[in-house]
């Protein structure tokens, strides 16, 4: 047969649509023509493909005109992921192998010149396609992206090391050859029983900000930490993630199928929720996502956990307003000129500044810690960074003093993550069950219905925000922070004592127009 049909799938995002590689083999001038809206690494298959077929063993029907089609033609496809469909398509229409036994079959791959096979990205996501599917077909992969597939319950994931492994089960009149070192059908990956994060007992001191840590992760809050060098922020900051509750299946696969995608996931982390700390240097595109094809940025990299931004006055305004919208409603859209991706951005934002450009503001008298030389002026320009739209998105604002060293050496180590997790998860629980979402998620009707605030609480509430020059996202979200100080204290209601500690949780900086 001089045509054969080879199933595959291409990335777009998250998604993952079919593509079927269809090759024809005709008699005419030699040539090897790819068409199908092909990126230019998918073109070069044509001649990593050649070598693999010929240094294989195998027969390249030199003599023969070879028309590769990758359907349907609008999708655009990347990488180098058809080279095993396309190899396998070829030796198909050539009848090396019998290309009937290869329905119900689905293939990725990037091949080496010698026929080795080498992990794609996005494994994961082609996996998650795959799920829905009545009855699923099987899956052939490289070493690396199967056992990344196999992570997805109920699939048959089959690994594979060199092409001529695949071409063995394939051969006519074969029969499906016994697993071999080369071949195999990858078992279902079994979940960690408990990640491993840092532990927030190495943090001695800093009650304040512990407690502020405890609340953002049993309401879902953002939090934005402001204090000297060297005061404990970033140590902090790499703990919180130890302080959220487990991810469930369906989060765990969907922030591994991200990291698949930027080409970061390691199976030692499956279960465990990120920590993304990108350089105050990074971009716009680098925070939020892009390219052609559109990959995603760091704030998606960080779904279902926490996104660290160090120094946030020292990050590209652009950037930071960026992450504006992702905050409110936890996606991003990357739009492009021929295509447009969606990704998941529903990630806890903790930052952390200096309150000056010498970080010295505030220093006590006789601490032995430096005191600051800027002006006035200098401070203002520089807290001044930070937009008024952005700062009011960021549910907490705390401070972190600078320990003194006796302090610092006498204090006894800190409680640990276990203990302040349980009762976030005991908090969140609360949430859950009483509105469905966690607090920082309440929006119009859903806060008013479930805020159940009394009535002192209400007047102070609103006596507080006029003065302090709130605006409504302010006050909302200091409400939100209330409602989780209240789950953390086993209350129904919102009362005055909660409102009046969240109210101490938006410090007002010196924060520049939106």
């Amino acid at each position: 047969m001089s045509l054969s049909l080879v199933p595959s799938r291409a990335l777009l995002g998250l998604a993952a649509p079919a593509v079927t590689v269809e090759v024809h083999l005709a008699n005419g001038l030699p040539s090897f023509t790819l068409v199908g809206l092909a990126e230019t690494e998918v073109k070069e298959a044509r001649e990593r493909v050649r070598s693999a077929l010929q240094n294989s063993g195998l027969t390249f029907p030199h003599n023969q005109r070879i028309t590769v089609n990758l359907a349907p033609a609008d999708l655009p496809k990347d990488s180098g992921r058809f080279d095993l469909p396309i190899a396998l398509g070829i030796l198909a229409a050539s009848g090396q192998i019998d290309g009937a036994r290869m329905a119900g079959w689905e293939f990725a791959g990037e091949l080496s010149l010698s026929g080795e096979l080498r992990p794609v990205r996005g494994a994961l996501a082609m996996a998650a396609a795959l799920r829905g599917l009545r009855p699923a077909p099987r899956l052939v992969l490289p070493p690396g992206s199967a056992e990344e597939a196999a992570l997805v319950p109920g699939l048959a994931v089959y690994r594979a090391r060199h092409l001529l492994d695949v071409v063995a089960q394939f051969v006519p009149g074969a029969e499906e050859a016994a697993p071999t070192e080369g071949w195999a059908r990858v078992p279902a990956a079994a979940r960690a029983p408990e990640p491993a994060y840092p532990d927030l007992a190495d943090v001695k001191g800093q009650a304040a900000a512990r407690r502020a840590l405890e609340i953002a992760a049993a309401g879902g809050h953002s939090l934005l930490m402001m204090g000297p060098p060297g005061s404990g922020k970033s140590m902090l900051a790499q703990r919180f993630a130890g302080l959220l509750p487990p991810m469930d299946e369906d989060a765990a696969l969907q922030s591994a199928a991200i990291a698949s995608l930027g080409g970061t996931f390691e199976l030692a982390h499956w279960g465990q929720r990120p920590t993304r700390a990108p350089h105050h240097t990074a971009s716009a595109v680098a925070l939020v996502g892009g390219g052609s094809p559109p990959r995603p940025g760091e704030i998606s990299l960080a779904d279902g956990g926490v996104l660290f931004l160090d120094e946030l006055p020292e990050f590209p305004r652009a950037a930071l307003e960026a992450l504006r919208e992702p905050l409110e409603s936890g996606r991003i859209h990357i739009s492009r000129a021929a295509r447009r991706a969606e990704f998941p951005a529903r990630f806890q934002l903790v930052a952390a500044m200096n309150p000056c450009p010498c970080g010295h503001l505030g220093a006590r008298a006789g601490s032995g810690q430096p005191s600051c030389r800027c002006t006035p002026d200098q401070v203002a320009r520089y807290q001044g960074r930070l937009s008024g739209p952005l700062l009011d998105r960021i549910d907490l604002h705390i401070e972190v003093p600078q320990l003194a060293p006796d302090e610092l050496l006498a204090a006894p180590a800190g409680e640990a993550s276990a203990a302040v997790r349980a009762r976030c998860v005991a908090a969140r629980e609360r949430a859950l069950a009483r509105q469905g979402a966690p607090n920082q998620a309440l929006q119009g009707q859903a806060l008013d219905a479930h805020l159940r605030l009394d009535a002192a609480a209400a007047a102070f509430a609103s006596s507080a925000a006029a003065r302090l020059g709130w605006s409504a996202r302010a006050t909302h979200r200091a409400l939100k922070v209330a409602r989780t100080i209240a789950d953390l204290a086993g209350s129904q209601a919102t009362t005055v004592a909660h409102v009046a500690e969240a109210i101490q949780y938006r410090r007002v900086l010196r924060a520049a127009p939106g």
